[in-house]
């Protein structure tokens, strides 16, 4: 073997991931509102980019591709076709023509009303007109106080000086349901103050509104709100001293306990569940955000009609003639390869973003086109659905599908649904017919306990000899995992609660 020096040739292929493929890549995971902000950053950033107006050009979307038509390469591309064809290394801008009907529906404004007859309709897919004129009722709404803010100003109506001092460390420490977390010896230690001053102000917060604040155990808790009610007697005392036992179901032992007969406790029991264990949620805890939909699928005909949200998507706009008079007035090479990087970067994500409504688009019309039944008639007729089905029927990657899917909503008559929600796993059938769907079984599951007597509490192997009646062929353990994933208890914990409420 020769150690000398030499040179080779050699011819290998590699796929070159740009900045520009690595973007469209990015926004099919963002959501409308992820991808709102996501466009609010390129604004300020492009000047070559603005924002116009949604409802100044209606545009139109075919959702249905002719079968065996061949995938364009381009906006209907998806990124996966771009990468199989090397269009991940063309950096070339693109011409847009805006006076074409070439990007989708933004909103439903864009459309023409109903009545018309002209909206698009592919094979009962196209896109469909939404009313949007209704007032926003929640615009009205008064500014939500907070419960720290609420009993602040309690105190500073009720205290003064050393005590209004020690109100505000207490409030602090108060979490959102409205139970104080704080050491009372540690606080007066803290502050150099007496314990029995500290004791003093507390019972003064504990007279608070909400009734109830200011406790450190659900015990006080309840007590207070019993008080404030005038129906903390000793049987009530004993009752609420002995909570442990009344989640347990033991009836008879607090009976005794209390030194009451039937009657009088199924009373106190009455009395107990129109108390609030958690009084501070009233004036605090974050609500949980309203979901907004991604896509919005309503009946049409036969078919169904898909459209994107575009209310929370701005239509963007290359400013042409602002490049032109940059260009135009200036001769440094430098300031004229920034402008074209801008309008570069600006095609490119034009034709991004449509490329990520398309791909949408046609994922949501399979999996629409593969869960009619659900549309139609519910959960109970969900199917089976993986990533791999969809990917085959719609030619991409099953990761493409995962991005399109992820963090994003559907809207339609039966109420609003994360896109992953349509993908269930299997369960067999026992007569050997076709499998059903995991959400299927869950609500079959939810409607036999519902209908279950207090005098016949279904246990979980009752329940696979109902659910096999029903055509389900499952395992005890498997009921029971699907039981505990809807929130209902095993049959022991519901018997107790029936009893309860009898």
């Amino acid at each position: 073997m020769t150690l000398a020096p030499r040179l080779d040739l050699r011819q290998s292929q590699s796929l070159v991931m740009t900045p520009q493929l690595q973007q469209a890549i990015k926004l099919l995971a963002l959501s409308n509102l992820e991808l709102e902000a996501f466009i609010g950053a390129e604004l300020e950033r492009n000047p070559l980019l603005e924002a116009g107006d949604i409802d100044s050009r209606p545009a139109r979307e075919e959702v249905e591709r002719p079968d065996g038509a061949e995938p364009l390469s381009g906006p209907e591309a998806g990124a996966d076709t771009l990468m199989g064809r090397g269009a991940g290394e063309a950096d070339s801008p693109l011409d847009v023509d805006y006076a074409s009907e070439t990007f989708i529906d933004d909103g439903p404004s864009d459309l023409p009303s109903p009545q018309t007859g002209s909206g698009a309709d592919a094979g009962g897919m196209g896109s469909t007109s939404w009313n949007e004129d209704a007032p926003d009722f929640d615009s009205f709404a008064a500014a939500d106080i907070g419960l720290h803010t609420h009993l602040t100003q309690q105190a500073e109506a009720a205290l003064s000086g050393t005590s209004l001092l020690i109100a505000h460390q207490l409030i602090g420490q108060i979490d959102e349901c409205g139970y104080l977390e704080a050491d009372l010896l540690e606080t007066a230690y803290r502050l150099g103050v007496p314990l029995a001053q500290v004791e003093e102000v507390l019972a003064v917060i504990q007279g608070f509104d909400p009734t109830g604040v200011g406790a450190r155990t659900l015990s006080e808790c309840i007590a207070l709100q019993a008080r404030e009610a005038d129906r903390y007697d000793p049987a009530m005392a004993c009752l609420i001293n002995n909570l442990d036992l009344l989640a347990k179901g033991q009836i008879a032992h607090l009976r005794r306990i209390c030194g009451v007969d039937e009657e009088d406790m199924s009373d106190m029991i009455r009395e107990l569940r129109t108390y609030d264990p958690k009084p501070g949620l009233a004036y605090g805890g974050e609500k949980p955000p309203a979901v907004t939909p991604d896509v919005l699928v309503t009946e049409r005909g036969k078919g169904w009609a898909i459209e994107i949200n575009g209310a929370t998507l701005p239509r963007l706009l290359v400013n042409r003639r602002y490049h032109a008079q940059l260009a135009g007035g200036s001769r440094d090479k430098t300031t004229k390869a920034w402008l074209s990087d801008c309008l570069a970067n600006a095609n490119w994500l034009m034709k991004a973003l449509d490329q990520r409504q398309r791909t949408i688009l046609r994922v949501t019309e399979e999996i629409v086109r593969r869960q009619e039944g659900f549309f139609r008639h519910g959960v109970t007729h969900l199917r089976p659905l993986t990533l791999k089905v969809i990917a085959d029927a719609v030619d991409l990657h099953e990761s493409t599908i995962s991005r399109v899917t992820s963090n994003k909503y559907l809207a339609c008559a039966r109420g609003t649904f994360e896109l992953k929600y349509f993908f269930t796993s299997a369960v067999a059938s026992a007569d050997g017919g076709e499998a059903a769907s995991a959400e299927a079984v869950k609500s079959h599951i939810r409607a036999l306990i519902a209908e279950e007597k207090p005098d016949a509490i279904l246990s979980d192997d009752t329940l696979v000899d109902l659910l096999r009646q029903r055509g389900f062929e499952l395992a005890r353990r498997t009921v029971a995992k699907y039981r505990e994933a809807i929130g209902l208890g095993s049959s022991v914990q519901r018997r107790r609660q029936k009893a309860m409420m009898r």
